[in-house]
């Protein structure tokens, strides 16, 4: 079961996350993740917040399908980007090979650790072979809250891997760097980008 502060947090404050997040043009982690997905791909962006990632794909010509646990961010997802946004957490995931791709920026950090190595699982059952996952979380260990309530579990890069390889997936791209968030902190994270291996 989602979190129930830290979705709280989300549901109140959407609007300051999407204004922390705007930005004209995609990313330089969505663009390298785009760029291995198929013509007209289909890709479950898991955790959408405001839905920029979605809005920024279906102008590239994908076909996005936008979820999140919080019905705050849901709604501003919708009434900005007219996108489908619906309402989905990581345990109602069961969609089976129903992807091109997955995009999971920053989002899965809020899952409990014991959970992941079921989520993973589930997420590599909803892609088709050879799909492609993008995940990005903070680095660092255990789990702990924010000032701001967020409950998070921290991951070091080798463990973020090996959740991966159990699931079937070949790692292809890591990346690592550091960046302030709605926290006010400058936060050490991940980016890695895989492929389902069958």
């Amino acid at each position: 079961m989602p979190d129930a502060k830290t979705i709280a947090f989300y549901d109140s404050a959407a609007d300051r996350y999407d204004n922390l997040t705007a930005t004209d043009r995609p990313s330089q982690s969505l663009m390298a993740f785009m760029a291995l997905l198929p013509s007209g791909a289909t890709v479950l962006d898991l955790g959408c917040g405001p839905a920029r990632a979605s809005a920024n794909m279906r102008a590239a010509g994908l076909h996005p399908d936008p979820v999140d646990a919080s019905q705050g961010m849901i709604d501003l997802a919708n009434a900005t980007h007219d996108i489908g946004a619906r309402l989905l957490t990581f345990d109602e995931v069961d969609m089976i090979a129903a992807y091109d791709g997955i995009w999971a920026n920053f989002s899965l950090l809020h899952a409990p650790r014991d959970d992941l190595p079921r989520i993973f699982a589930a997420l590599a059952a909803a892609l088709r072979p050879h799909g492609i996952i993008h995940v990005g979380v903070k680095t660092g260990t255990g789990q702990a809250r924010d000032h701001i309530d967020r409950l998070y579990t921290y991951f070091s890069v080798s463990e973020l891997h090996a959740l991966l390889s159990a699931a079937g997936f070949a790692v292809l791209a890591t990346q690592e760097g550091h960046e302030v968030g709605c926290a006010g902190t400058d936060d050490p994270y991940v980016i890695v980008r895989a492929r389902k291996n069958d």
